[in-house]
């Protein structure tokens, strides 16, 4: 098995991984102004957690990430873990993606190996749309090549900003579903708005997305706001949580 580790701007997600399952999937936040031995205390301990053998176990390390400051610290952290030298997703990778883009080494390595794994799971034609700090939409066409997409301001981003500059607006919880669109109440109406109008933007932009294109879409989405979104969308998306730890094991392979 490999340890697998995506460092996004506010989360950190890592799990065991081999072609057989995933063994685990844990959470823990970004914070910039941690060091590798601290990081490294902490992965060792969820990992035993999980499985007290899972260490003896890992024969390998991936890391995507989107926090350049936290890439060296990550590495010295699983080393110090593992004893392993982990890959970073990055240039000079081996991905087996054809990236479309006016630069394509300055897609982000969550991208990359979600398209990877996608690909590798929905064959072509696919929006891939990953919600996290920023809500992604990337496009595969139907030659299974990247060709661009969006980038959105993300759902707890938005939250976090209308509770703090609306002094009235209190923080509420993406995890309670709208009873309806139509909000009695000042939770129910920012509930209703932020999860009813973000499944509504998705809806959206798959539309005029596949206007631009001319064909359908398989839409496929990931990370951890996603199943409390696209429950809401009036089209057919289907929910991957696992998504981006499955693209960074077929990186991995590719690259041994």
């Amino acid at each position: 098995m490999i340890l697998a580790v995506d460092i996004g701007n506010s989360n950190i997600v890592f799990g065991c991984i081999d072609e057989k399952k995933i063994y685990f999937v844990a959470r823990m936040a970004t914070d910039r102004s941690r060091m590798a031995d601290q990081y490294a205390v902490e992965i060792k301990n969820i990992i035993r957690l999980y499985g007290p053998d899972y260490l003896d176990q890992i024969d390998g390390a991936i890391i995507s990430s989107v926090v350049p400051p936290l890439s060296l610290t990550f590495k010295e952290a699983i080393v110090k873990v593992t004893g392993k030298a982990p890959l970073l997703v990055g240039p000079g990778i081996k991905t087996g993606l054809n990236i479309l883009m006016d630069d394509p080494a300055k897609l982000g390595g969550d991208l990359v190996v979600d398209a990877v794994a996608a690909i590798a799971e929905y064959k072509h034609s696919i929006a891939v749309i990953d919600m996290g700090t920023a809500t992604t939409i990337s496009v595969i066409d139907q030659n299974a090549c990247y060709i661009g997409g969006v980038i959105i301001p993300g759902v707890r981003m938005s939250v976090d900003a209308l509770s703090a500059r609306a002094a009235q607006l209190p923080a509420i919880s993406l995890e309670t579903p709208p009873k309806r669109v139509i909000g009695k109440n000042t939770i129910d109406c920012m509930t209703s708005g932020v999860i009813m109008a973000n499944a509504a933007m998705i809806d959206g932009m798959l539309d005029r997305i596949e206007d631009e294109l001319g064909y359908p879409l398989t839409a496929v989405a990931t990370g951890g706001i996603a199943p409390f979104i696209v429950s809401h969308c009036r089209r057919k998306v289907i929910c991957d949580e696992d998504l981006l730890l499955k693209g960074l094991y077929l990186v991995y392979k590719k690259n041994h």
